[in-house]
């Protein structure tokens, strides 16, 4: 397998009902996190860019979220309809989506 250029985490974190934090599988990230993989297997991508699932990445009211590395860039409250963006601007064309970038206190 290639190095990737890009490896792109998505959140999908879950937490019971009640739980004082919210979480990003509760604003529909697993769906996010399937049309990432969709959209990674359409465009054949495989040899530029790597997606994984992982859990809190921090701002859990700002979900869901997507870090992308190397650049160490953060979404917040990514759609499913917001993959092919990121996919085409920051993945494939070196530009992050300025309209989802977590907020600039979060990496205050």
């Amino acid at each position: 397998m290639p190095k990737p250029q890009k490896h792109v985490f998505v959140c999908v974190q879950n937490r019971p009902q009640g739980h004082p934090r919210p979480a990003c599988s509760h604003k529909a990230a697993p769906e996010v996190a399937e049309e990432f993989f969709w959209q990674l297997q359409q465009r054949q991508l495989f040899d530029k860019v790597q997606v994984s699932t992982t859990s809190c990445l921090g701002p859990c009211s700002e979900g869901p979220s997507v870090l992308v590395y190397p650049e160490g860039i953060m979404y917040a409250g990514v759609g499913k309809d917001d993959v092919a963006e990121i996919f085409d601007q920051h993945l494939q064309n070196d530009q992050p989506v300025e309209r989802l970038l977590v907020s600039k206190e979060f990496w205050g």
